[in-house]
């Protein structure tokens, strides 16, 4: 994607590996320019300046930009001027963005959030998550409702190694760790559910980290496909999980906590009548959606995600 969180989408394969290949090709071409701050062209023609208008912001992966597509539909919708800023990068990067006013709200997953701004947090299911984020962020920005969609990263095996090492769990994982290459973002490193976590849940300390930009995309999913690393950091709403047969491996021990999608805000321009459309996305948006979602824009449809996003509004009956 989020987090190309994000849960980062750019994080989406489909179809199996020729499939996949075909989808990192496309994504690329989608991808911002190296400063997307600075110079990444807003969608929608209005600029942040004009009449209060808010820009959208979304992390360097697929679903993060659909996501981000729908929040701007919605609020031009209901009357609110908005535009998106695609491919900002990492929670670390967009985070920031948000803070100083470079985009006025960006979708992020709770558990992550709550991670990113208290890393010593412990809640672990939605409710408690829901309850502790609100307090933790700084001065100036704010969440607005969580969806019932979630997308958390999930250890991903493909169906052979899952046999080579009968592994059902990341318990069984931790049995033959020494032996096994992740495939996953480069923040998996220091990110508290990446590998601490696994250190610190299960006493997994794999072999290497193989680093990859996509954020479990097409590229990570091809890593797996081809053995060149056995498990990967791939998030759930992932059509490439079915298409390709992948096994998700369970986590007993919580490592990968409650990932619900919820606007982020910077306060400055945010309004009430914003703040109910963006709602009103929330209120409708379920995993199931997300996975189909990314199918259409990552699939063989090749919807551009303003226009999925655009598909699934009218379908929700958010806009006429």
């Amino acid at each position: 994607m989020k987090e190309i969180r994000h849960r980062a989408l750019g994080r989406r394969a489909f179809g199996g590996l020729a499939a996949g290949v075909g989808v990192a090709l496309a994504l690329s071409a989608c991808g911002g320019s190296s400063d997307p701050l600075s110079s990444a062209p807003a969608s929608g023609g209005s600029s942040a300046a004009a009449g209060g208008a808010l820009v959208i912001g979304s992390a360097d992966f697929t679903e993060s930009q659909i996501i981000a597509e729908l929040y701007a539909g919605a609020l031009n919708a209901a009357g609110v001027k908005a535009s998106t800023k695609p491919n900002i990068g990492s929670r670390e990067v967009y985070f920031k963005a948000v803070q100083d006013g470079s985009v006025d709200v960006i979708p992020d997953y709770s558990g992550n959030l709550l991670l990113h701004v208290n890393k010593d947090a412990t809640e672990i299911s939605a409710e408690d998550i829901a309850k502790a984020l609100p307090g933790k962020l700084p001065e100036g920005l704010a969440v607005l409702d969580a969806a019932k969609a979630e997308d958390k990263d999930a250890m991903v095996v493909t169906k052979a190694t899952a046999e080579k090492y009968q592994l059902k769990s990341i318990e069984d994982l931790a049995k033959v760790c020494s032996e096994i290459v992740v495939g996953a973002p480069a923040t998996f490193a220091e990110r508290a559910y990446g590998l601490p976590g696994l250190k610190k849940n299960y006493n997994c300390v794999p072999k290497k980290l193989e680093p990859f930009s996509d954020g479990g995309g097409p590229v990570t999913v091809k890593a797996l496909l081809s053995d060149q690393v056995q498990v990967a950091d791939i998030y759930t709403t992932t059509p490439a999980i079915a298409d390709n047969d992948l096994v998700v491996l369970e986590d007993p021990k919580n490592n990968f906590i409650a990932q619900q999608v919820l606007p982020l805000y910077n306060k400055a321009k945010m309004t009430d009548k914003a703040k109910e459309a963006l709602n009103a996305v929330s209120k409708q948006l379920t995993t199931e959606d997300l996975i189909n979602l990314n199918r259409a824009v990552g699939g063989s449809e090749k919807q551009n995600p303003k226009d999925a996003a655009a598909a699934w509004l009218k379908d929700k009956g958010l806009v006429k």
